[in-house]
């Protein structure tokens, strides 16, 4: 079992080279980077995803072991920052294995946070010189598996009423899902080729909404991020919701989701929409820096300056729901009988990417070799051939 992650740094000296690892080949120069960098340097030049994995990991063993599953080791390998996907890959096969089941800290479609990741394996083959000698399968996308949402349900539940016995009246309180934006190219291309409609978000976005309704739906709520819908749950007594977009990087010019939460806050403020808002971070696995520092510290900023009060759900981390989710992926894996569970009504979604599934968007993008994926043997061959 690989578990795989972006990774984050254990200390100050780690910081900027960590922000050199993430943006190579994207020619962002060092001043931005140390601007970014305060931003660990104000949790003490770490990043806390590392001690969050290493929970998670922990958990995960202890419930293979009681669910069955003992001698199914767990390794862990970031793409950013140590312990690194290719070495965690090499140790695998030193250690005698020829299969390995790759499970990593993202739960939707796209190529940042599925091919990427599918990628790094490939890469961690080639540079191995282990294509043909050990197999990484990926496990399917999770974002519709009732213990990845059912404990955002829980927190969301549990804000309400906090901002309730404040006084705050639930139709005057909006919910403000939030996931990682990515340019627009990369939204239309995530999902397998076929599944891309002109003017659609892709797997992406419908994903994405898709948990969000869910959540709402748990909670007996309207399913329609929409002007008549929020209109219908105010008239109900109960909170609106929409989803927003953090954590934008890039060149200005590059289109990429929105809205900005920041922006959904002060336009709710002027428009006089709501007194609080309840921040979830649908997007994220768990609570590391990009939320910690873009909602704890910039949406919760945002919220004071409008007057507007504050909630942030925490992410599933460790809660043991999740643990069991996990457990459940890789069981679906081991035993083609066993159940899988999905309860977001988007859809199955395959064990096996499609052809072309989830590309960067990016005309210029080199293909570079994947596993878990129909596309696998074509890419590698086009990278063999871009590489002589």
């Amino acid at each position: 079992m690989l578990f795989a992650s972006f990774g984050g740094p254990e200390g100050p000296d780690d910081v900027l080279p960590f922000l050199r690892n993430v943006t190579r080949g994207r020619g962002i120069p060092d001043e931005r980077l140390v601007e970014v960098s305060h931003h660990y340097m104000a949790m003490g030049g770490r990043s806390p995803i590392n001690e969050q994995n290493r929970a998670i990991i922990a958990a995960l063993e202890a419930r293979l072991a009681e669910r069955g599953h003992a001698d199914l080791p767990v390794y862990w390998g970031n793409r950013n920052w140590e312990p690194y996907t290719t070495d965690a890959v090499r140790t695998i096969h030193e250690d005698g294995h020829t299969a390995v089941l790759g499970l990593v800290t993202s739960a939707y479609s796209s190529y940042s946070s599925c091919r990427q990741y599918r990628e790094d394996f490939g890469k961690a083959l080639v540079e191995n010189d282990l294509l043909g000698s050990l197999a990484i399968d990926k496990v399917r996308v999770y974002f519709d598996h009732p213990g990845f949402l059912d404990p955002v349900v829980d927190g969301v539940r549990a804000a309400i009423d906090e901002l309730a016995a404040e006084g705050h009246a639930p139709e005057r309180v909006r919910v403000l899902f939030s996931t990682h934006s990515i340019p627009l190219a990369m939204t239309v291309a995530s999902g397998p080729v076929e599944t891309r409609r002109p003017g659609s978000g892709g797997w992406y976005v419908d994903q994405h909404l898709a948990a969000c309704r869910y959540v709402m739906g748990a909670l007996g709520h309207e399913t329609a991020p929409d002007a008549a819908s929020g209109e219908a749950d105010a008239a109900a007594g109960r909170p609106a919701w929409e989803l927003a977009y953090q954590s934008r990087s890039g060149a200005p010019h590059i289109p990429w989701l929105e809205p900005d939460i920041n922006d959904v806050i002060e336009s709710l403020a002027a428009d006089g929409a709501c007194d609080a808002v309840v921040v979830v971070p649908i997007g994220f696995v768990t609570d590391h820096v990009e939320v910690v520092w873009d909602l704890d510290t910039e949406a919760k900023e945002s919220a004071a300056e409008h007057g507007l009060a504050f909630r942030r759900v925490a992410t599933a981390g460790s809660d043991p729901r999740f643990i069991d989710a996990l457990v459940d992926l890789i069981e679906e894996r081991l035993d083609p009988d066993a159940p899988r569970r999905g309860e977001s009504g988007f859809g199955g979604t395959p064990d096996v990417c499609g052809r072309g599934c989830c590309a960067s968007g990016s005309p210029h993008a080199r293909i570079a070799p994947t596993t878990s994926a129909l596309d696998s043997a074509e890419d590698i061959a086009a990278a063999a051939d871009a590489a002589s």
